[in-house]
């Protein structure tokens, strides 16, 4: 009902809802009526094979009850639960309210868990088998969305199980990222570039990150690349984790490394999104889940992952 703005239509509601419940109950009444002993009984009118009639009897008393008390049901229901139209009902029950009251439960139980590990330093943290079962489960229920159930990621989406790292793979930075998130933004530079322009930059990340590329366009791609690129990337393309620029001299980057995928981001620009987690997780749940990703990387812990091909995140 929040969608409404007029209060016409939760009174219109109302009405209709109470409305067709009387009439349920009308309608039950009509077709209850008792056959008087001795009387002949009237057919609806339909036959089949000359001789077979369809009586019109009344209905059987017991599903009659049984539809007088569904009915009663009803009303019972809409006069504690909401049902008429902004009609909060006597309970003032709401799904967010009791979402809040079972989250507070489950708290409540698995506080103590998670507080007995957030005083433990990270890479301690990282070495403890328990720790990392439960860093696991809540990497599983939380991140794995994005970055898959092995944290290998794929193409826009980080791979946390090997060494490359946007904003860096310290302890500190990875809490800093899991906890109040991180926006990553690549300018567009297809109009200043124009679409040579583009290709040639694209050659020259491809020449210093080990792909096949045309030579000719990489040498005027390196010009254009100290001119606009490297004041995030840095003059060696190794980018600045300060602002999440990327390492450009890696094969796995997070868009692509391919003529294609590079041509499209530089023309057209990225923008990545990494959601703050604390205010959903909190602290101690945060600083588990770091150990975790960051053991991942660090082959630390029963739960770090297999061995994967790199990729910057």
């Amino acid at each position: 009902m929040s969608d409404f703005t007029s209060g016409f239509w939760s009174v219109y509601i109302s009405i209709i809802t109470i409305v067709s419940i009387i009439a349920c109950g009308v309608l039950l009444q009509v077709m209850s009526t008792r056959k008087v002993s001795g009387s002949e009984t009237e057919t609806t009118g339909h036959s089949w094979d000359e001789d077979l009639v369809e009586y019109n009897n009344p209905l059987p008393r017991w599903w009659i009850w049984m539809f007088y008390i569904t009915i009663v049901f009803g009303l019972l229901y809409l006069f504690l639960y909401p049902g008429l139209g902004t009609y909060a009902g006597s309970y003032k029950w709401t799904s967010i309210n009791q979402l809040n009251e079972e989250v507070a439960q489950a708290n409540a139980l698995s506080g103590p868990i998670y507080e007995k590990y957030s005083k433990t330093d990270v890479k301690q943290l990282a070495a403890d088998p328990a720790a990392m079962a439960i860093g696991q489960k809540l990497f599983l229920n939380n991140c794995s969305q994005c970055h898959s159930s092995d944290a290998r990621g794929g193409k826009g989406y980080p791979n946390l199980a090997d060494m490359h790292w946007m904003w860096g793979g310290e302890a500190e930075q990875i809490k800093e990222t899991i906890a109040n998130g991180r926006k990553g933004v690549m300018p567009p530079w297809g109009a200043v570039l124009g679409e040579d322009g583009v290709k040639d930059v694209a050659h020259y990340v491809m020449s210093i990150n080990g792909s096949t590329f045309d030579s000719l366009r990489a040498a005027r791609g390196k010009e254009k690349f100290m001119t606009i690129c490297v004041a995030c990337h840095g003059p060696e393309a190794k980018g600045n984790p300060a602002i999440g620029s990327e390492n450009l001299t890696i094969k796995a980057l997070l868009h692509g490394a391919d003529e294609p995928a590079l041509i499209e981001t530089i023309s057209k620009g990225r923008i990545d999104v990494m959601p703050a987690q604390k205010e959903l997780l909190g602290e101690a749940k945060v600083h588990i889940l770091t150990a975790y990703v960051w053991g991942l990387s660090n082959k630390l812990g029963a739960a770090a992952a297999p061995a994967a091909k790199p990729a910057a995140k």
